[in-house]
């Protein structure tokens, strides 16, 4: 297993969803990056759904207790194994007492660690996925210990021959289909959707993110409907909410657009001031 010795920003175990509870106003949750965390655990041979360890913004520093071999993918915060910094995307062995840290964040937003076989945090509602009050905390604290199977290496099995797609983390187009409420909007607010150039607002997290600048509306609200992660709601006020992983299962705003899965993961990648533009796709 794990110990946290330092738990960063915000880290929490992660897996691909939690399904089949929506209608009990149960969030899907997930990782935020559906890529990069499915491409740790292809490097080193997992199930795309084994849980992984989600690190935002600045890395925790933990103590390896078992052996295991890992895999970091996503935002480069120059991870470290005994303050030796590492390569991302590729398997690399580690032993008992081994600390894993890591330094600045160069590129992205959120990383994620890879262990062979996933981590073994408890199943709740069918997943591993943290989140309160489903589970007993939202994110990791100092002196947790997160379980893991023991796993002596054979890299030469393990290294994967994939090659990790930057564009998760550079681009800042985000592709969206329309929203069932799309075509309620005034043509001129429609041309304005589109054409703006956005950046995140400083109210950015795994349940939302918020737009600049407002956008001007003819719409109200709307009676309590169904919502999914990637969802953009249109306030009265004009504000533009991009529901994430950890959304609610119904809201009562707007839904004016849908980002693609791939849009929900490049924008996982994006903090406070990065630029954005939408891009409209036909069906």
């Amino acid at each position: 297993m794990l110990k946290v010795l330092k738990p960063g920003f915000y880290t929490s175990i992660q897996d691909t969803g939690r399904f089949g509870q929506r209608a009990y106003g149960v969030p899907v949750s997930g990782a935020m990056d559906s890529y990069s965390s499915q491409f740790a655990n292809a490097v080193i041979g997992n199930f795309k759904d084994a849980a992984v360890m989600e690190i935002t913004m600045t890395g925790p520093t933990l103590q390896v207790l078992k052996p295991t071999v890992i895999a970091i993918s996503g935002a480069d915060m120059q991870p470290r194994i005994n303050d030796v910094e590492i390569k991302m995307n590729i398997g690399i062995s580690t032993q008992p007492d081994d600390i894993l840290s890591f330094g600045r964040l160069k590129s992205g937003f959120r990383s994620y660690l890879a262990v062979k076989d996933g981590f073994l945090s408890p199943l709740a509602l069918g997943g591993r996925s943290m989140y309160k009050p489903v589970t007993a905390e939202n994110r990791l604290n100092k002196e947790d210990f997160v379980a893991y199977n023991s796993f002596e290496s054979n890299l030469e099995k393990l290294n994967a021959n994939v090659k990790y797609s930057n564009d998760i983390i550079e681009d800042n187009i985000i592709e969206v289909y329309k929203g069932p409420e799309f075509d309620s909007l005034a043509p001129e607010s429609q041309k304005q959707l589109i054409e703006t150039d956005f950046s995140v607002s400083k109210l950015n997290s795994r349940m939302a993110y918020q737009l600049q600048p407002l956008l001007k509306t003819n719409l109200d609200t709307i009676l309590t409907s169904p919502v999914l992660p990637g969802t953009i709601q249109l306030t009265p006020s004009g504000q533009l909410i991009i529901l994430m992983r950890d959304c609610q299962t119904t809201g009562g705003y707007p839904r004016v657009l849908q980002l693609t899965e791939k849009s929900i993961n490049i924008l996982s990648q994006k903090t406070t001031g990065n630029n954005l533009k939408i891009r409209l796709k036909d069906f």
